[in-house]
């Protein structure tokens, strides 16, 4: 379980108030500048913030970086390294450094993951030749890598910013996939994700933001519903049913 109590970030987050489940795979949903990626950056422990944020008991605010590197896996917004590497090199920088298991198991894992996500044919090649939605997949290869239970028994939570904003259709049917395997794993997911109809999908918790606050939290069901689309994201939306599964048409 994750406990969030009262976090603030000055003109960013307003007093946010949640508890989030374990093993489950959360979306954090709301407009652009919403203070989605800010409230993930919080929880991530890499920005200061007012207030209290703590993961199965553990204060988060206590741990060095390098403490919050063996609990948690952090995906943000960001460019390309300015360092010329090859996928397998950035890949291997991304094991947990306190990693004990032998090397045909770390293989086996790399081997798993890269498969998922479709890339086993980029592992030699410089993370600058990469198209963006080619080296999306390697940095969240690289962020389970961190926190994978066969390699890290300490790992707990997968934190991703947008992570298939680059992604295009075809790419984000193998970053599902590769998400419902780590929730399999016991592990959680929080997200910021723009396709509600994914979100629908595949996530079983939501945290809606707005305007810096929180706006609504639960199952994904009670938070993604017609007065909550129509109120923060201000457009209308029709909802249909295919095969007891629901979808959105926006206007």
């Amino acid at each position: 379980m994750m406990y969030i109590e009262n976090v603030t970030v000055e003109n960013r987050l307003d007093n946010v108030n949640v508890k989030l489940p374990k093993n489950k795979q959360i979306h954090v949903i709301g407009p652009n500048g919403s203070g989605k990626s800010t409230f993930l950056a919080a929880i991530a422990g890499v920005i200061p913030f007012q207030g209290r944020v703590e993961l199965d008991g553990i204060n988060v605010s206590e741990l060095s970086l390098n403490e919050l590197s063996k609990v948690r896996s952090y995906l943000a917004q960001n460019e390309k390294p300015v360092f010329n590497i090859t996928v397998f090199e950035y890949l291997r920088l991304s094991l947990p450094e306190h990693v004990k298991q032998s090397p045909v198991t770390i293989t086996n894992v790399v081997n798993h993951l890269v498969d998922l996500l479709n890339i086993r044919g980029k592992l030699s090649r410089s993370i600058h030749q990469l198209s963006g939605g080619e080296w999306q997949r390697v940095r969240i290869v690289g962020c389970c890598l961190q926190i994978w239970p066969e390699l890290n028994p300490d790992g707990r939570l997968l934190i991703l910013d947008e992570p298939s904003g680059p992604l295009d259709i075809g790419q984000e049917k193998y970053l599902y996939k590769l998400l419902d395997e780590v929730t399999a794993q016991g592990l959680t997911v929080i997200m910021a994700n723009h396709d509600l109809n994914r979100s629908l999908r595949h996530a079983e918790h939501a945290v809606l933001f707005s305007n810096s606050e929180l706006v609504a939290h639960g199952d994904i069901h009670h938070v993604i519903t017609a007065d909550n689309i129509k109120s923060v994201f201000h457009t209308g939306v029709q909802q249909f049913e295919i095969e007891d599964k629901r979808y959105l048409v926006f206007e």
